[in-house]
């Protein structure tokens, strides 16, 4: 049997203190970077128990109503700036390529005075040669 003196015990107080040295702070703080780190779900998650029943439900039936119209909203949209734009390009590709026609024959009817009738007519735009006037 073992009898415990009051030397030990005295002992183990006043060493208390001093075995709270910075090793031992280093030791401690070490044990919490052991545990492993918790990611910014697990943490969500732990923090919707705090949260009425209700509150979750409502919170869950918000976000999936917003992610549901988000998703409608994005297909509508695509929908409807392909029609807009195939809509469009039907519509005015004829007119630009008719202006473009419309732009090239004027452009060949001016080449063509200018080497039949000179090249002082395509700058005076077409007008005919003016005849001086004789002198009476």
């Amino acid at each position: 049997m073992y009898i415990d003196s009051g030397m030990e015990s005295q002992e183990t107080s006043q060493s208390g203190p001093k075995d709270f040295s910075p090793d031992k702070k280093l030791e401690i703080e070490s044990d919490y970077d052991d545990e492993p780190d918790e990611t910014l779900g697990e943490r969500l998650w732990g923090l919707t128990e705090m949260f009425p029943e209700s509150v979750r439900n409502a919170s869950q039936t918000i976000s999936e109503v917003t992610q549901s119209g988000v998703k409608n909203f994005y297909g509508f949209s695509r929908s409807a700036m392909w029609i807009v734009f195939s809509t469009s390009i039907i519509l005015f590709a004829p007119v630009i390529f008719e202006v473009e026609r419309a732009q090239m024959e004027e452009m060949q009817r001016s080449q063509q005075k200018q080497m039949l009738l000179g090249p002082n007519t395509a700058v005076a735009g077409g007008m005919a040669p003016m005849m001086p006037s004789m002198p009476r």
